[in-house]
């Protein structure tokens, strides 16, 4: 296939270019690029709400619900583009998750009450799949919900669920049906709103130090039976429409092209001996390898993309998602490298003379663990490309 751009695509990738650049405010890129503090929830909600504005927030929904008639390598460009301008993407909970699923099943009073304000981040949404004992396991899953009347009773746990602290409503896997002669057949999803009594959100501290993800706590949670999506133990099949939107742009090469520019662009302006560290040959080395494997990682991206127009799964999603998340995982690495002592955090003031790019760059290294198990982890990644693409 060609995978050069054609004259309409490059127009159109400049087009988002200038839009990303100039009118995403510049101290959220910078927040966002690592340079300039932490995100802050109306750090988000600003961003997609001018996103949104402009029709870019969600443009893979239906287009009565905001989408765009775009091409796959217009989705593409659009989220490439963003990416390498550092600009939030649109949370990926309401984009990527609960509306399209919402879109595809829910009622048409679903759809009127809730994806208006999903698009525009008026409601901000977390998801409740994970639990202790049901990761990777997801069907073994133990949260219940008890039909009474007009209402589900829900008792249970979630786990792992991010930005809970900021949700005004969670979309959740409950067990409708424990005696299904399948553990995946009992389940049904349901919309909770998180103010609802009996919910109880218990923060969970991360290895760089950050409170990213909670613990989510149901006990006798009452929940209006209108707010099942589809049918009653047909969740199941909505969990993997919605995992298979997760992971469209799980590679994340404009993030990481991004870091790579930095890490450059640091490197040109750290003194090691008579020269810099970017005219280093070992380092200079390390950084070609990086910048070569994106490069290869980009083309197999754009071949998955342009096989995909038929809407159907392509299992070379898991060689992305796989690869995308190591070179992610390298690109954070590179960048602390190049910081150096200075990557260590420390809360000195005007006492401390490292930047904060340099003090972010380790809990950005130590958070960035977290995509080789997201979204599907390295070693299921590895069973799929094993048995669906090798055929071993």
């Amino acid at each position: 296939m060609n995978l050069k751009l054609t004259d309409e695509e490059l127009a159109f990738r400049d087009e988002m270019r200038t839009f990303f650049t100039t009118q995403i405010p510049a101290d959220i890129r910078e927040r966002a690029a690592g340079g300039g503090g932490e995100l802050t929830r109306e750090d988000f909600v600003t961003t997609q709400q001018i996103l949104n504005a402009n029709g870019l927030a969600v443009p893979h929904w239906p287009a009565e619900w905001g989408g765009k008639d775009w091409t796959p390598v217009q989705r593409h460009l659009w989220l490439d583009e963003m990416q390498l301008a550092s600009v939030p993407d649109p949370l990926a909970f309401n984009a990527d998750m609960v509306g399209p699923v919402i879109a595809a099943f829910g009622s048409q009073e679903q759809k009127e009450k809730f994806l208006p304000g999903t698009a525009n981040l008026d409601i901000w949404w977390c998801q409740g799949f994970s639990e202790p004992e049901a990761g990777s396991d997801l069907a073994s899953l133990k949260t219940r919900a008890v039909r009474d009347g007009d209402s589900y009773i829900v008792n249970g746990q979630k786990t792992w669920t991010t930005l809970g602290q900021h949700a005004d409503w969670i979309f959740c896997l409950v067990r409708t049906d424990p005696n299904a002669p399948k553990r995946q057949a009992g389940i049904s999803f349901l919309l909770i709103d998180m103010k609802t009594p009996g919910i109880t959100v218990r923060p969970i501290k991360l290895i760089d130090g950050g409170y990213e993800v909670n613990e989510v706590w149901f006990e006798d949670v009452r929940v209006p039976a209108e707010n099942l999506v589809g049918e009653e133990n047909a969740g199941w099949s909505y969990a993997k429409f919605l995992l298979g939107n997760e992971r469209t742009g799980v590679t994340r090469v404009g993030s990481s092209k991004a870091k790579l520019a930095k890490a450059k662009k640091y490197a040109a302006q750290t003194k090691i001996g008579e020269g810099t560290l970017l005219e280093d040959p070992l380092f200079a080395a390390r950084l070609a390898e990086l910048e070569n494997d994106l490069l290869a990682l980009e083309l197999t991206q754009l071949r998955v993309v342009a096989s995909s127009a038929d809407g159907k799964p392509n299992p070379a999603s898991s060689l992305l998602k796989l690869r995308g998340s190591e070179l992610q995982q390298a690109a954070t690495e590179i960048l602390m490298d190049v910081a150096g002592p200075d990557s260590l955090p420390f809360d000195g003031g005007d006492e401390i003379a490292s930047p904060g790019w340099a003090q972010r760059s380790a809990p950005v290294f130590l958070n960035f663990r977290k995509v080789s198990i997201y979204s599907g982890s390295s070693e299921v990644q590895r069973n799929i490309i094993s048995s669906s693409i090798l055929g071993l």
